[in-house]
C-alpha cells in the first residue's frame, strides 16, 4: 500500500515539478528579502555622513558650462592629424610601425 501510493506520488508531474519549483519560488522570495533589507541597511549607514566633511566636498564642484569647456579646446589643431593603420592580429606589430615611420619619413 505503500509503495503503491510511492509510486502514484512519483509519476504525478505536479508532485515532481510542481512542488519543488513552488518550493524555490516560496524559499526565493525569503532570501531575496534577506538581501534586500541588507541593501537597505547599508544605504542608512552610507547617508549619515558628517556634515563639515559634505560642505567641504561641495564647495569642490565648479559649475561646467559650455563655453569653459570650449577654452579648454579652443587652441587644440584637429586639422592636423594623421590617419595611421594600426596593424593587423597576423603582422608584427614592431615591423610594421618600423615601415610605417619609413614611409612617413620619406613622404616629408
Amino acid at each position: 500500500m505503500l509503495y503503491n501510493l510511492w509510486s502514484s506520488c512519483k509519476n504525478n508531474p505536479t508532485l515532481r515539478y510542481g512542488v519543488p519549483m513552488a518550493l524555490l519560488v516560496i524559499g526565493g522570495s525569503f532570501g531575496l528579502r534577506e538581501f534586500t533589507q541588507i541593501r537597505y541597511d547599508a544605504q542608512k549607514l552610507k547617508s549619515t555622513v558628517d556634515p563639515e566633511l559634505k560642505a567641504m566636498m561641495s564647495n569642490k564642484e565648479k559649475e561646467v558650462t559650455l563655453e569653459s569647456e570650449f577654452e579648454k579646446i579652443k587652441d587644440n589643431k584637429f586639422e592636423e592629424w594623421k590617419n595611421i593603420r594600426g596593424p593587423r592580429p597576423w603582422e608584427d606589430s614592431k615591423s610594421y610601425q618600423k615601415q610605417q615611420s619609413m614611409n612617413s619619413s620619406k613622404k616629408t
